[in-house]
C-alpha cells in the first residue's frame, strides 16, 4: 500500500476542498493566462498525488524534448506498464466547454505518441509495455475536484 501517497493526497485533497481555481476574477488577458497556468499546475499536482495514492510509481513530470514543442505531463509505472499521462483540468462546468478529456484531440494524441517514443529511446525503455492515460479533473470553484482516470485512453499514433 502506498502509505505516503495516500497521506499526502489526503492533505492535497483537503486543500482542494473548495476547488483548484483562484476565487478572484482576472482583470486582463495576461492575468487570465497566468491564472489558467496556475490552475493547470494545481491540477497536475493533484493528479500526481492521486496517481501515487493509486499505486503509480512516478518517474517524470513535465517531460519535454529539446526541439519539440509541448510536454508529457506525467510518466510513471502502473505495475509493469509505463503510463504516459495527459492531465486535463477544467474549472468551468463541463456543459460550458465540454468534458476535460475531450480536449485531447487527434493532433495532441499524435504529438504525445511522438514524445513517448522519444522518452522510450532516451531512457532506454525499449521493450517495456506502455500506454496512454488521460486524467480528467473537473474542479468548479467552491467544490471538491471530480477525477476520472482513463487507462489506455488511446493507442500510439
Amino acid at each position: 500500500m502506498p502509505i505516503l501517497g495516500r497521506a499526502i493526497f489526503g492533505v492535497v485533497n483537503w486543500a482542494a476542498r473548495k476547488g483548484l481555481a483562484e476565487s478572484s476574477a482576472p482583470e486582463t488577458k495576461a492575468a487570465a493566462g497566468h491564472k489558467a497556468r496556475r490552475t493547470g499546475v494545481r491540477g497536475e499536482t493533484y493528479a500526481y498525488w492521486y496517481l501515487r495514492k493509486n499505486g503509480y510509481v512516478m518517474i517524470a513530470r513535465n517531460f519535454s524534448q529539446r526541439g519539440l514543442k509541448g510536454e508529457i505531463d506525467l510518466v510513471g509505472y502502473d505495475g509493469e506498464t509505463l503510463a504516459f499521462v495527459e492531465v486535463k483540468t477544467r474549472t468551468s462546468p463541463s456543459d460550458q466547454f465540454g468534458a476535460p478529456e475531450d480536449a485531447v484531440t487527434t493532433g495532441k494524441k499524435r504529438h504525445l505518441s511522438h514524445m513517448a517514443r522519444q522518452f522510450v529511446r532516451e531512457y532506454r525503455a525499449v521493450g517495456v509495455p506502455y500506454r496512454f492515460d488521460i486524467l480528467a479533473i473537473e474542479a468548479p470553484s467552491g467544490q471538491r475536484p471530480v477525477v476520472r482516470l482513463h487507462k489506455g485512453a488511446f493507442a500510439a499514433q
